[in-house]
């Protein structure tokens, strides 16, 4: 969308198709109201207060209630509110409500979607049968793919003949659904829904931090036929499924397993083209992941259920590459039981450390000279407990790097987490005598979140460097190699930030010189933009209106921020994506530093050269006039967007008077924690366009003052410490 447009009206037509009815059993609670609606739960709530005519809660608790489908689309087309349900809720509202649970009804859609990806005539023969024909003949043909995609022992459940008349509107429905959307996406949709529904209940690898493992990974693969990867502890497939992506530029392919007693060499062995072997303790997670990787995938995938630790389900397994996000922090990991067990080369783990069990565990199922990166927490690095542990790994050969990322990479959000790349060692090959530290927290912005793609080619650059020359020159504060000696002293301490000198300020002693300078002219250009007091004169008594008048009246546009999503593999064509200019942005007059979240496309408010943005979170007397470099940015959460019409209102003149302290506190509300802006109340005096604009122009001086301001602030801080880092180092000497 190219700027702002107001919204359109709804208009009123068939919800669902004419050969479709609703089914009179399923529910929906008033988060997929909202859905089906396109408004906040907050309308939902008001529209039961509201109207005596909206449907009564037939099931739910209190807190949660459920509604029947059938009335409340009944209602919304009565009020105008709903034009055309689109398919993929009504699917979503029969998984969510169905009596086992949305997780079982995934499965057996997962299990339909599969067959109709891989025997399309197959389902179109048994559907336009007699309604006893998919009873009696579905169970088999579900029972037949899903061996011969799964192999035996497979975690997914086939519907008996018994169950199946129960289940047959949902699976129709999800036939539908991939008829609309294909089976891929179809299952994709629902499976992200049901992660959205219950987003505590699990812990998820984002799809950056597991793309660049996939890609860390990859040059641990040797070329031709019977590449395997593994992932012990697959959750939802989130590495399997990065794995896949990066298979297409990298030749790294991809097939899961999540843990049974099946023989291994059958499932991954050199006869396999392609192989993914990964293991899960929940069976619902090995079921719906399997599936996921299967409607991705044509090569054979292998989803086991059980604990990798406790029952590995791959002993004889050599892959060529592992990756893991293991669960942290577990003490009852086993250590009790597997006190003698083979895998640990490299030290008995203590029950602390059940992070250097995973470690070793990945490490045991690697072919010599395969790859093997691990998510892990920053402790794991430095605890005494694992030093030992840490010292044989570095001794031979394994542990090639640790690289801390960013905090708020992957969950928990609030630590830097680790990524560990290790190596099999293998006979005749050279021993490393380096070990790669990165540490992408420190990495020099301007934004207020640091870009993904910038840790990514930080990352991949000194990765590949150091695996082809096995150094790396040193980059402060960013990368560098460091021998093995000098690291396997009492504490075995990997924690990169610990080993990392500190980048210089301003690029060294010399760069100093440079701010300095700049610094220099900077503040002369703020003694000429210092501003005179002006003429002195009683207080004004204007007539008043306020923005809400404004906007009513049409004198400007005035629309509220954080809209705006991005389907998750880009937008249709290629298009680019605009950046985000979040509270922090405008506050402290950075360009727009934030991301579209992905989801369902949804256009977000674009700013436009002339508008006026306000922040309403507790952030004092801000309104930023938009300039060049914010022009085409999305309008972020907690943010206005005012358009003024050029006729009626200079832009200067509106900021100006948005900024009064005294405006601001009359149209701000108060709590026992934030305050925030009620922006419709804050007031302009009313006069005339060209009175407007000479006001606008000592606020556009005022404005250009501040800048000034700001940037000679950053200077000398930059220059102070420059000179502090300089003096205690020794790159700068007194004079």
């Amino acid at each position: 969308m190219i700027g702002v447009q107001p919204p359109t009206p709804p208009q009123k037509g068939p919800h669902v198709p004419e050969n479709r009815t609703p089914d009179s059993r399923t529910e929906v609670t008033a988060g997929g109201i909202a859905r089906l609606a396109g408004v906040g739960r907050a309308a939902v709530s008001n529209w039961r207060r509201r109207h005596a005519d909206f449907p009564s809660a037939v099931g739910g608790t209190d807190t949660s209630p459920t509604f029947a489908l059938h009335e409340v689309e009944e209602w919304l087309r009565t009020q105008g509110k709903l034009t055309l349900v689109p398919l993929r809720e009504r699917v979503w509202q029969q998984v969510e409500q169905d009596p086992a649970g949305a997780a079982a009804a995934l499965r057996q859609v997962g299990a339909v979607l599969l067959l109709i990806r891989e025997q399309p005539g197959s389902w179109a023969e048994l559907t336009g049968a007699t309604d006893h024909a998919p009873a009696d003949r579905l169970p088999r043909a579900l029972a037949e793919v899903l061996r011969d995609r799964l192999g035996e022992g497979h975690p997914v459940p086939v519907p008996t003949a018994e169950e199946l008349p129960a289940r047959l509107p949902l699976l129709r429905s999800g036939a539908e659904l991939a008829g609309e959307l294909g089976p891929r996406s179809a299952y994709e949709f629902l499976l992200g829904r049901h992660l959205e529904s219950g987003p505590r209940q699990y812990t998820l690898t984002p799809a950056e931090p597991a793309e660049l493992m996939a890609e860390l990974a990859g040059g641990g693969c040797a070329a031709g036929a019977g590449r395997t990867v593994l992932d012990p502890a697959c959750g939802f497939g989130g590495l399997l499924v990065a794995a896949e992506a990066t298979a297409a530029v990298s030749g790294l392919v991809a097939t899961a397993t999540v843990s049974g007693q099946e023989a291994t060499a059958a499932v991954c062995g050199q006869e396999a083209t392609a192989a993914v072997c990964g293991q899960e303790a929940d069976p619902d997670l090995a079921a719906l992941t399997a599936l996921r990787l299967a409607l991705r995938t044509d090569g054979p995938v292998r989803v086991r259920v059980g604990d990798s630790l406790r029952a590995d389900a791959f002993p004889g397994l050599g892959a060529d590459a592992v990756l893991c996000h293991p669960p942290f922090n577990e003490r009852n990991w086993g250590h009790d039981e597997l006190a003698y067990d083979a895998r640990w080369e490299y030290g008995f783990p203590p029950r602390t450390e059940s992070e250097l069990a995973w470690v070793q565990h990945a490490l045991a199922r690697a072919r010599e000279g395969g790859t093997v990166v691990l998510l892990m927490p920053p402790a794991a690095a430095s605890r005494r407990s694992g030093r030992r542990i840490r010292a044989d790994l570095l001794r031979r050969g394994a542990l090639r790097a640790v690289i801390a990322l960013p905090a708020g990479a992957a969950p928990p959000y609030g630590i830097p987490l680790h990524l560990w790349v290790l190596r099999r060692p293998g006979a005749g090959v050279p021993q490393p005598q380096q070990l790669l530290l990165v540490d992408t927290g420190e990495l020099p912005t301007a934004q207020e979140k640091l870009p993904w793609q910038t840790v990514r080619t930080t990352v991949l650059e000194a990765w590949r460097a150091f695996d082809r020359h096995g150094a790396l020159p040193e980059r402060p504060g960013i990368s560098r190699t460091l021998p093995l000696i000098d690291l396997l002293d009492d504490d075995v301490d990997l924690a990169p930030a610990r080993h990392l000198p500190p980048s210089p300020v301003g690029g060294g002693a010399g760069g100093l010189d440079e701010i300095r300078a700049r610094l220099t002219d900077t503040l002369q250009r703020t003694v000429e933009l210092a501003p005179l007091g002006g003429e002195r004169g009683a207080p004004a008594h204007w007539p008043l209106t306020s923005v809400g008048e404004l906007a009513r009246a049409g004198a400007l546009l005035m629309r509220a921020g954080g809209a705006g999503a991005v389907p998750a593999g880009g937008v249709p064509g290629g298009a680019p994506v605009p950046a985000v200019l979040t509270e922090h942005d405008v506050v402290a007059g950075n360009p727009p530093s934030g991301v579209l979240p992905e989801g369902d496309e949804e256009e977000p408010v674009l700013t436009r050269l002339g508008d006026v943005v306000v922040p309403v979170l507790g952030r004092g007397a801000v309104a930023r006039i938009v300039d060049p470099m914010t022009a085409g940015a999305a309008v972020g959460r907690n943010v206005y967007l005012l358009r003024p019409d050029p006729e009626a209102l200079d832009p200067w003149f509106l900021a100006g008077f948005l900024r009064g302290t005294a405006n601001n506190r009359q149209a701000s509300s108060f709590t026992t924690s934030s305050t925030r802006l009620d922006v419709r109340r804050l007031q302009l005096p009313r006069l005339p366009l060209a009175e407007q604009r000479r006001y606008g122009e000592r606020f556009r001086t005022l404005a250009a003052f501040e800048e000034a301001l700001r940037l000679a602030g950053t200077l000398g801080g930059q220059l102070v410490q420059g000179l502090y880092d300089g003096l205690t180092d020794g790159s700068v000497r007194p004079s």
